[in-house]
């Protein structure tokens, strides 16, 4: 099953996402098996991180909520709120994503 974990950052969070972000990384290349989708959430300058987004497949929610309680990132308390929903998948088409992580 898909669940979406959105994820908001708190204010001037910069130094806690700073200070977690390889172990963030690690725990992502860890559960690449389970990883769709990830990847921060930006302001409209293309630069600022505001956030997170994950896309997971696991069998249960509560697989889910395990994945987001261990994830680094909100171990070290980055985030405002954290929201996970299951949903399924619609269209799919990768071939449209961009081509860089910086979306060009």
């Amino acid at each position: 099953m898909l669940y979406i974990i959105y994820q908001l950052d708190k204010p001037n969070a910069e130094a806690i996402r700073a200070a977690a972000r390889e172990a963030h990384f690690k725990y992502l290349d860890k559960h690449a098996d389970i990883l769709v989708l990830g990847g921060a959430l930006l302001g409209e300058d293309g630069v600022t991180r505001t956030g997170s987004v994950l896309i997971i497949n696991v069998p249960s929610k509560a697989d889910a909520d395990q994945f987001s309680e261990n994830e680094p990132f909100r171990k070290a308390g980055l985030f405002h709120t954290v929201q996970i929903s299951r949903m399924r998948r619609g269209q799919w088409n990768p071939a449209a994503a961009p081509k860089t992580a910086e979306g060009n």
